[in-house]
């Protein structure tokens, strides 16, 4: 068996997370999705994140099909401890030459590539700017 892990925020869930999710699962048998506590998000984006608490992110990813398992993660040796146990990591091309948490950890570390250019900070400034 396969174990995929994909990890995020997952705050305001659109489709180039659904995109991400769904190849992540083709990769394998089983897909675990690791979602930043509220605490992690506050801490790296701000006092305004995340929108939506993790009682509704972990519900809501947790429902979705190629979802087996979601765990949520405080900090990095939590998200370290979790990528020693798969056998492939995914994670979105942007993060390419930026500093990625355990990757030294990752058995197979694969890039994503988006084909949207959808993000949770781009949905917000479109709320905002509706206004």
């Amino acid at each position: 068996m396969k174990r995929v892990l994909v990890n995020g925020a997952f705050d305001i869930l659109h489709t180039g997370h659904i995109d991400l999710i769904n190849y992540a699962k083709s990769l394998g048998s089983y897909l675990i999705v690791a979602l930043d506590t509220d605490r992690r998000i506050r801490e790296n984006k701000g006092d305004n994140r995340p929108i939506n608490n993790s009682i509704i992110r972990f519900t809501i990813i947790k429902n979705l099909k190629a979802v087996d398992e979601v765990v949520l993660f405080d900090n990095d040796n939590e998200l370290i401890s979790i990528i020693k146990e798969v056998d492939i990591r995914v994670i979105g091309s942007d993060w390419k030459d930026k500093e990625v948490v355990g990757r030294q950890y990752c058995k197979q570390l694969v890039f994503y590539d988006r084909v949207k250019d959808e993000s949770t900070t781009k949905t917000i400034e479109n709320i905002i700017n509706r206004r």
